[in-house]
């Protein structure tokens, strides 16, 4: 095995894309990409870096006979984990349905509110068909039903993903076969992905309209049920977002050597917990604000404020974990 090779499966092993071994080498990405492909050798004191960074001898690195690595300390190396063909074929189809359940959740989540609203709204009407402490009841009653399935909904992905935790957490490798494998399902699903995105981008910019024609009409049970499609049309926008993205990642973690390299996988995570927060804070914030005062022509203004600054709240996720590389 010449050094080229040996220098591509160790970042491999090491879960690092080309730009992150440069970085560590302190060197660019394209002199990586002219080492992994034989193009040029590395110098004698870069071969001395390599062999502290990967922690093998500089004879395994330079003599092309010996196939098997050969490390420079005496502690026990934990085996890198190899996806097989099967088990990457069964990752992506379990990720697939789990996109779909995920999605679902999501989806319920937001539309949970709806019959709260309208029943609450429906109370303040002048022929009254339903007390406030009523709608009250029924509307949070309505709220946890629905929400319920989508929590178990949560949970069960957390536990059905457990056997495939290694890929998002640790270095690992793929067997002969997967890349080409995950790369044509990635060509194949690239147009969806595109026209789902473009949908769903659509659908959130849209959005907005029924709560301002609810606006105009001065009438409170009105507003309230364009507020209704509102939220109904940004919950279908969220699960086409969270279906196309959920499979997308999935195969990126798969080619974890090109885009999704482990400080990716991490920075998503981050974005994720960041999100999760945010919008169930947002939530709580818009039904405190509801009851307390109970001027739901007024409340509803916390869903555009709150998805203005929640692209605010992801651009500087992404900055600060882009200032930590």
């Amino acid at each position: 095995m010449i050094l080229a090779d040996k220098i591509m499966n160790l970042r491999k092993k090491n879960g690092w894309s080309q730009e992150e071994l440069a970085e560590k080498m302190q060197v660019s990405r394209q002199a990586v990409s002219k080492w992994e492909g034989a193009q040029t050798v590395p110098d004698l004191e870069k071969i001395l870096t390599l062999s502290k960074l990967f922690g093998v001898t500089t004879d395994y690195l330079l003599k092309d006979e010996i196939e098997d690595e050969e490390f420079t300390d005496d502690i026990d190396r934990v085996p890198i984990k190899r996806v097989s063909l099967a088990q990457a074929n069964e990752f992506l189809e379990w990720r697939k349905h789990a996109a779909n359940l995920i999605a679902a959740a999501t989806f319920l989540c937001i539309i949970a509110v709806i019959p709260l609203l309208i029943l609450c709204a429906a109370a303040e009407l002048p022929e009254r068909p339903i007390s406030e402490e009523s709608a009250a009841i029924i509307g949070m009653v309505t709220l946890l039903v629905v929400i319920a399935p989508a929590v178990a909904a949560f949970i069960f992905c957390g536990f059905k993903n457990a056997p495939f935790e290694f890929i998002d957490k640790e270095p690992f490798e793929t067997e002969y076969g997967v890349d080409g494998m995950v790369k044509e399902k990635e060509k194949s699903y690239r147009p969806t992905y595109v026209k789902c995105n473009i949908i769903a981008a659509c659908l959130c910019v849209l959005s907005p309209i029924p709560v301002f024609i609810g606006s105009l009409t001065g009438k409170e049970f009105f507003a309230v049920v364009m507020l209704a499609v509102t939220l109904f049309l940004a919950g279908i926008a969220s699960a086409l977002f969270i279906i196309t993205g959920v499979r997308r990642a999935s195969m990126q973690k798969l080619l974890k050597e090109s885009r999704y390299a482990l400080r990716d996988q991490r920075k998503t995570h981050i974005k994720e917990t960041v999100a999760t927060i945010y919008w169930l804070s947002a939530t709580a914030i818009y039904l405190g604000w509801s009851f307390l005062t109970k001027d739901w022509t007024i409340t509803w203004a916390v869903w555009p404020v709150a998805g203005i600054l929640f692209a605010v709240v992801m651009c500087i996720c992404d900055l600060l974990a882009d200032r930590e590389k």
